[in-house]
Order: C-alpha cells, then sequence, then structure tokens
C-alpha cells in the first residue's frame, strides 16, 4: 500500500503529501498516527503533522525552511499563503 505522505526527517513538523488528500481524509502517518486533512492538500504539497502558532518554525528535512506567517492547525495544506521567510 502506497504511503499517504513521507516525512523526511524526524524533526520534521510538516509531511509531503505522496497522493492529493481531500479536505477530511485521514492520513496514515509512517510509524503510526494519523491526522485528518482540513482542507483539500495536493500531492507534493506539505500538510501540518502538529498544531503551529504565528512565529513558529515550519521544519521540513529537519531544518527551519521558514515560520508561520499566521496559525496552522494540524492537517492544515502548508504553503506560501501560510509561511513566509524565516
Amino acid at each position: 500500500m502506497k504511503e499517504d505522505v513521507i516525512v523526511i526527517n524526524e524533526a520534521d513538523n510538516v509531511a509531503v503529501a505522496m497522493r492529493d488528500i481531500p479536505a477530511g481524509g485521514e492520513v496514515a502517518l509512517p510509524g503510526g498516527g494519523t491526522v485528518t486533512a482540513l482542507v483539500d492538500v495536493p500531492v507534493g504539497h506539505k500538510v501540518a503533522l502538529v498544531a503551529l502558532r504565528e512565529g513558529d518554525a515550519v521544519v521540513k528535512y529537519g531544518e527551519s525552511i521558514g515560520v508561520a506567517s499566521m496559525d496552522i492547525s494540524a492537517g492544515d495544506w502548508v504553503h506560501t499563503h501560510n509561511i513566509k521567510p524565516a
């Protein structure tokens, strides 16, 4: 069975969608657990694994790739509309 998402580094707080994930879809996480997509998340885009507060680092590859420009809920699509450069 194909994985729903890939978590690149164990320190990441976002995962990469391996398929289009519809709003309300339950995402199986590698290593167990789930998160429910709050909005449609396109394949190749990021989904938040945990809630992030405005100003929190968005971590992918084990490194900060920017900061949340607003509060982001677990299961939200993470993209340019809600992150900005650090």
